[in-house]
């Protein structure tokens, strides 16, 4: 077990959440089977699933501060790529990938907050 694990046992659900959100959005066009035949919408689950299940797998090791603001910024992405790339007429996967950002924005929102220096853990 890492050093960090010990230190900090009561966090780690945040953690493996993240990395199993990240592990959702990846196989999210086929989960919802839509968009697996548009390679932007295919692209944009695989890049932002697999960097979120990356961050979260090194937030279980070590935690960083940059995680987290990684973390928020993929989730904020993930909110509004179904608008900005042009696929907000899937609705099952516009939906699933702006509640599954939202959740990874203020569940990284939160652990910033509980990390910041003078917080009381």
């Amino acid at each position: 077990m890492t050093a960090f694990m010990r230190l900090r046992p009561d966090r780690q659900w945040e953690y493996w959440l993240s990395l199993a959100l990240g592990c959702v959005v990846l196989l999210s066009p086929w989960i919802v089977e839509q968009g697996a035949n548009l390679p932007p919408v295919v692209l944009n689950s695989v890049l932002v699933g697999l960097a979120m299940t990356f961050v979260a797998g090194m937030e279980i090791d070590a935690l960083k501060t940059w995680e987290e603001w990684v973390e928020l910024a993929l989730g904020l992405w993930l909110v509004a790529a179904p608008f900005v790339l042009g696929y907000s007429g899937l609705k099952m996967l516009t939906a699933m990938h702006v509640v599954v950002g939202g959740i990874v924005a203020l569940l990284a929102a939160l652990e910033w907050w509980r990390d910041r220096p003078g917080a009381a853990s």
